[in-house]
């Protein structure tokens, strides 16, 4: 492979290897490649002369393809993908090579059987559908660590390298039942409880005599009804966990130990209902140096909610990370016209680098063959090759006043174990949690989603929305964040349990009830009490009324709240007596607000401009309604407009768009569904 015209590229490499390693000014665009499909080297050619002539400087590449590099038990193949490095790195493409440490190899699965995915009945499944391993058998990781090994010895140091790629979508993909799987359960117990009267304890056994008198006697918990056990499930998720998390840190040292110098990125599904699990404790460790995520906010260019949920998932991975963030993956499909492009640059709002297309072409077969790429299947560009050319192009205009740090005075609290415990209410803590990141969207205020054990939380608000499992740890940081002069807002089916998953004995919010100077009893529900409304409302519908001013919305619960020191701020007035239901309470310096329905936005709206002035905090760019902005430095601002009309932007003085060349005075206009990126105090 080291041929005279790879030594010059590595000569060239390390010269600007520290590039890649800096935060450089700089955006990528590119598409997710396949090269392993037909292996035609020709074909590979001209569709890098495509990808140049758009202007792309970057692909993906090795991910779900183990078997493409090792096809039988130790014999690899890689002479045909140092040919496919090279042209990336003579055309001047940079390549994140994913390490496809699944789904593992058919030749894999024969030889290990216990690989084999169990479901919850006993039966084992054939690896028909990708992600179909049992990450946690030792065998699989004792072969999904040699090809790593192999890997990243081999590309680690190639001049086209910008990053290794760890693992895609880690959390999808079946949990294994299987009889190895529950063998490792009992060990990780045994670590946690070390006696048998711990784990009862803290499993309620005593509850339905299900009392354990053996570690050997102990089963999976989703063996009868998930419900039944809400204490061994959430020990039983935080082992997949834990498996799933041991695993991505073994493949990213094994990174830093043969690519010391390679940047490390993912594909960070974790939030997959199949196997939910708690990225924190990557997102916190700094190992993973570009967080990413595939951004698929769906084909509509009038509909925002897409755009918004897709946002929603940056920052959920990002966390408090003030890295570069990498949409590795980016829509494709049947994208309407300037749809990309418009969630190309709201992605910029939100600490996004990259562009990264799924897929380039349209695949000829398997379970994505009609998922449309920007070329289709013979080969020939479609639209949306040209609208990421035009992306690319737009993009190298303003890229050196990019990626953006967000700089947020705010904290959005969220919680893995909470996740998991909230699943037997009627809103889930992720849903409460997206409440609260869309109250800040569209006021284009920055907001940083946090995990409060492990933040520093330097924030002036926090936002605790439904956090359901208030461990010691957690409280003991809301107190002091709350007694050092911050304020926090606490949302229904907060603070129920403790870190086993048991309801507290003690009065509620639990750990935490002198600082909210509340006693939160039972809940009610509307739909039943609704048959006493004095508004005649019937289902879900209530009416919550604050300092004179009413809001009609709908809720399935509300609970039951009783002042202990705590000023009443709104009751619901619709029923048969007034339920106080929003209260504020001083404790040290700060202010502890608590409210006892589920985060929404139409019931936080109100409390929240009252606590953006009363905080002094920093408010987005003033635009009108539907316009998403930001300001990148001093003297530059990112506009996007969202809506089908034109919006009116007021700008006193001279300005320049940097990305259209046009000067203005005053005032300029925004196109439907465009961007703008502006250059304020211009001579």
């Amino acid at each position: 492979m080291k041929t005279a015209r790879y030594n010059i590229l590595l000569f060239v490499s390390a010269l600007l290897f520290l590039g890649p390693l800096s935060k450089a000014q700089e955006l990528f665009v590119g598409a997710n490649y396949h090269p392993h499909d037909d292996k035609n080297t020709e074909k590979i050619k001209c569709d890098i002369k495509l990808m140049k002539d758009a202007g792309f400087n970057v692909v993906r590449m090795g991910h779900l393809a183990w078997d493409s590099y090792e096809p039988s038990d130790g014999k690899f193949d890689f002479d045909w993908f140092d040919k496919v490095m090279d042209l990336m790195g003579e055309a001047g493409i940079k390549v994140i090579l994913d390490i496809a440490i699944r789904p593992a190899p058919i030749w894999l699965h024969h030889k290990y059987p216990s690989i084999d995915i169990t479901d919850a009945n006993g039966n084992v499944l054939y690896p028909n559908h990708r992600y179909m391993e049992d990450i946690g058998d030792s065998m699989y990781q004792t072969y999904a660590m040699r090809y790593t090994d192999v890997l990243t010895k081999r590309y680690g140091k190639h001049p086209a390298l910008l990053a290794f790629g760890v693992d895609n979508e880690s959390g999808d993909g079946r949990i294994s039942y299987s009889e190895t799987a529950k063998q490792r359960f009992i060990i990780w117990l045994k670590n946690k409880y070390s006696t048998l009267d711990n784990l009862n304890k803290a499993w309620a056994t005593q509850r339905w005599s299900r009392r354990i008198n053996r570690f050997e006697e102990i089963g999976f918990p989703v063996a009868t009804h998930t419900t039944d056990v809400p204490e061994r499930m959430l020990d039983f998720r935080r082992f997949v966990s834990d498996e799933i998390n041991q695993l991505l840190f073994k493949v990213i040292d094994k990174v830093n130990t043969n690519a010391p110098n390679a940047l490390v990125n993912t594909n960070a599904w974790y939030y997959s209902q199949m196997k939910y699990f708690d990225y924190t404790p990557i997102a916190y460790s700094g190992k993973m140096t570009r967080e990413g995520c595939g951004f698929y906010p769906g084909p509509s260019l009038a509909a925002n909610g897409g755009v918004m949920n897709a946002l929603f998932g940056i920052s959920r991975i990002q966390f408090e990370s003030t890295n570069p963030f990498w949409c590795s993956e980016f829509t494709t499909m049947t994208a309407v016209p300037n749809s990309i492009r418009k969630s190309a640059y709201a992605s910029l709002m939100y600490g996004n680098q990259m562009v990264c297309g799924w897929t380039w072409q349209s695949m000829h077969a398997g379970e994505e063959q009609y998922l449309e790429g920007m070329i289709d299947w013979d080969g020939i560009p479609n639209r949306k090759y040209n609208e990421y050319r035009k992306i690319a192009a737009e993009f190298k205009k303003i890229e050196k006043f990019f990626p953006y740090t967000p700089h947020a005075e705010v904290g959005l609290a969220f919680s893995f174990p909470s996740q998991i415990a909230s699943t037997y209410f009627p809103e889930q803590h992720e849903n409460q949690l997206q409440a609260c990141f869309d109250l800040f969207y569209w006021r284009n205020m920055d907001a940083r989603i946090v995990e409060i054990t492990k933040s520093p939380l330097q924030y002036k608000l926090l936002f605790v929305p439904g956090v359901t499992v208030m461990d010691e740890t957690t409280a003991a940081k809301i107190r002091d964040f709350v007694n050092n002069g911050g304020t926090v807002i606490m949302t229904s089916n907060s603070a129920f349990v403790d870190e086993t998953g048991q309801v507290f004995a003690s009065t509620r919010p639990g750990r935490l009830s002198d600082v909210f100077g509340i006693r939160v009893g039972s809940f009610e529900e509307p739909e039943a009490l609704n048959e006493l409304s004095k508004k005649s409302f019937n289902g879900k519908k209530i009416e919550l009324t604050s300092k004179g001013k009413s809001i009609i919305t709908e809720s399935a619960r509300f609970d039951v709240i009783e002042s202990t020191g705590a000023e009443i701020l709104g009751s619901i007035t619709s029923i048969d007596k007034d339920y106080p239901i929003m209260t504020s309470n001083r404790y040290g310096k700060g202010r502890a607000i608590y409210v006892g329905l589920p985060a929404k936005v139409d019931i936080l709206n109100p409390l929240l401009d009252e606590l953006i002035a009363d905080l002094s905090m920093k408010k987005g760019p003033v635009v009108p309604k539907g316009v998403m902005a930001r300001q990148i430095d001093r003297t530059h601002l990112l506009y996007l407009n969202t809506n089908s009309e034109p919006k009116n932007i007021e700008c006193k003085g001279k300005s320049r768009s940097i990305l259209f060349d046009k000067d203005y005075v005053d005032s300029f206009t925004i196109e439907p569904f465009e961007p703008e990126f502006i250059e304020i105090g211009t001579p």
